[in-house]
């Protein structure tokens, strides 16, 4: 099976100040495809060539991720494109309106983006490096602020899957999906601007992560993390035990003080805690794409300012910093 989705990428970032990753990202790529890591990865592959060739009225990027309107199509191809995606579940990050389909995220990242977009620097004609970011909802919303170009890494098979699945009735060319980690990158130093939304407590050495995003800044660009903290000083971050809100994936909480030390140390400057925000059971919860547990799950059911093992529940903080 070849995947033509990244010769696009390639033939964009020949002649342009990302050229230089070509060197490695081709084999990488190659290598991925043949693993094959996803049992069902294959039989995505098959559903997304099943989804309908539609013609979309219009398209809005700035206040949502919609394409088209519901009468742009008929019943059946309405209960077709709805089939289809469902079999991508679970789906977390959106809302996403395909004709007049509500994908009904678990998490509300419009949000998220709300109140992230107030303190960055603006996205126009920036090239962007979205770090974890999932089916790429945010990628969306940045292209809808004139990003010349977005790129999203994950590894994750399904977020690729979905994306491709969104992109199908939006085939823009300025935005790319690519299935690899941010270790798997060399020192780029050429984004204007890295997102880093989420990814930050999934890291079992944060410094070195840290460090991984600024080699991907140019001098004087932007980086914007959001991620998870906990109240304290510039010594304060929890390391959960065995899970943190049944993620067992979670390593180091820090304090927004101490966060702003760590990225000191790194090498930014201009730091600043932009945004914090207690998640609600409003923004992550169940729905009818996702079809599994949620936030309400995870914290502890007679006090919601606690997880279910008994750590302070979930922070989110947004910092801005220039490399």
């Amino acid at each position: 099976m070849s995947i033509p989705w990244f010769n696009q990428f390639y033939q964009q970032i020949a002649c342009s100040k990302l050229s230089h990753w070509l060197e490695v990202l081709p084999a990488q790529l190659a290598l991925w495809e043949k693993k094959q890591l996803h049992g069902d990865f294959t039989k995505w592959i098959k559903l997304l060539s099943k989804l309908p060739v539609t013609q979309v009225s219009d398209i809005d990027l700035k206040n949502s991720v919609r394409f088209g309107q519901v009468e742009d199509i008929n019943e059946y191809t309405q209960k077709q494109i709805i089939g289809l995606l469902k079999q991508f579940k679970p789906w977390r990050k959106g809302p996403f309106e395909i004709h007049g389909i509500n994908i009904d995220t678990e998490w509300r990242s419009d949000w998220k983006w709300d109140r992230v977009l107030p303190h960055i620097e603006p996205l126009k004609n920036r090239t962007i490096l979205d770090v974890g970011c999932g089916s790429g909802y945010h990628m969306w919303r940045m292209l809808g602020e004139q990003a010349e170009m977005v790129v999203g890494i994950d590894p994750s098979q399904l977020f690729l899957t979905q994306f491709q699945a969104i992109k199908h009735f939006n085939p823009d060319p300025n935005i790319h999906l690519i299935p690899i980690g941010i270790e798997d990158l060399p020192e780029l130093k050429a984004f204007d601007t890295v997102f880093s939304m989420g990814v930050l407590y999934h890291r079992r050495s944060p410094i070195d992560f840290l460090y991984q995003l600024k080699s991907q800044l140019r001098k004087g660009g932007q980086l914007v993390l959001e991620t998870l903290v906990v109240e304290g000083d510039e010594s304060t971050a929890l390391m959960a035990g065995e899970r943190y809100a049944q993620m067992r994936n979670v390593w180091f909480l820090p304090s927004t003080a101490a966060l702003k030390v760590w990225l000191s140390r790194v090498g930014f400057t201009q730091i600043k805690v932009v945004d914090t925000a207690t998640t609600s059971l409003n923004e992550q919860r169940k729905t009818d794409w996702m079809g599994s547990l949620s936030l309400e799950d995870f914290l502890d059911p007679e006090d919601h300012s606690k997880t279910i093992e008994g750590y302070p529940a979930p922070l989110r903080a947004v910092i801005t910093a220039i490399s």
